[in-house]
């Protein structure tokens, strides 16, 4: 069953477009994940679909709501959580909580058992002041207000932006006990890593989605060795492949570069090549690609169209 359907959504500021006949569904459930860099659209589609903001063109439905004619009964049934966080900086925990709950004509008690594996991690700080909490506690405090209501559909933008490593993981942990609960989560990230973690992706580039997928056929849909070389001097390594007669695609991926060929990649010739060129401690190995990788690649395309 369908919760989210969407059709040809256009958006732009000051003449420039944010978002390009944007189109996707989601079921019933779905935990979807919008993948990402900042400015790609991520948060353009995300405050129409909560009613925030009014599409130049097209339509986005939820739940049998349109969110533009029907957005005060789509609030009832949205729980969102901007990017930035948006709280009450001077009230505390428990304040800000008790404030959002009873603006949707509830209380903290009668929800307790949604929020409670969330909540129950800063319950020991319900005194302390917001604005004097860790990153990731007041992810969970967002995450907390955004849920006190019991929605039926969970909008994230970037939940764990600048959160630590560990806070990252609990936070999606949470999110898949969210899941379990009934409740359909819609989240964006700049973090390929999290794209792992979610029922189906969205790859999207400059306003434009480049493909919907889950991500194990993301990753087949790259269809081509990768191999990832090593040597000193990185930059000036990858400037010398990208030369290299047979290469597609070439880009930094922390301490090595991530090389696809236009056909069959012969190693030694490559591994000759480099070497007349001065490089050092070069080492090549094939690897099996991530979604990055396949983000990356359908970039190159794009660029070369």
């Amino acid at each position: 069953m369908i919760t989210i359907e969407v059709d040809k959504l256009n958006k732009s500021y000051s003449g420039i477009k944010a978002i390009e006949d944007i189109s996707f569904t989601i079921n019933e459930n779905e935990l979807f994940g919008f993948i990402g860099p900042d400015g790609a659209g991520k948060t353009t589609i995300f405050r129409i679909l909560t009613t925030l903001l009014i599409p130049d063109s097209g339509w986005a439905i939820i739940k049998g709501y349109d969110t533009v004619k029907d957005f005060k009964k789509l609030r009832q049934i949205l729980g969102y959580m901007p990017g930035r966080f948006s709280l009450y900086q001077d009230l505390s925990v428990e304040e800000n909580l008790t404030f959002f709950a009873t603006i949707f004509g509830t209380t903290l008690e009668e929800n307790y058992e949604l929020i409670k594996d969330i909540y129950s991690h800063i319950e020991p700080f319900k005194n302390r002041i917001a604005g004097k909490l860790s990153g990731g506690m007041k992810q969970k405090l967002a995450l907390s207000c955004a849920l006190i209501h019991k929605p039926e559909v969970l909008i994230l933008d970037e939940p764990t932006t600048g959160v630590d490593a560990v806070s990252r993981k609990e936070f999606w942990q949470m999110l898949k006990g969210l899941q379990q609960k009934g409740i359909t989560i819609v989240v964006s990230t700049p973090y390929m890593d999290e794209a792992s973690l979610c029922d189906r992706v969205a790859l999207i580039q400059k306003g434009q989605i480049m493909a919907i997928e889950t991500p194990q056929n993301i990753i087949k849909l790259f269809g081509k060795p990768l191999y990832s070389i090593h040597g000193n001097n990185l930059y000036s390594l990858k400037n010398d492949i990208l030369y290299f007669g047979q290469c597609e695609n070439a880009y930094l991926f922390g301490q090595n570069i991530h090389y696809s060929g236009k056909g069959i990649v012969n190693q030694d010739e490559l591994y000759d090549y480099l070497l007349k060129k001065g490089h050092t401690n070069v080492e090549i190995k094939q690897i099996e690609p991530g979604i990055e990788d396949c983000f990356m690649k359908s970039m190159a395309g794009e660029e070369e169209n």
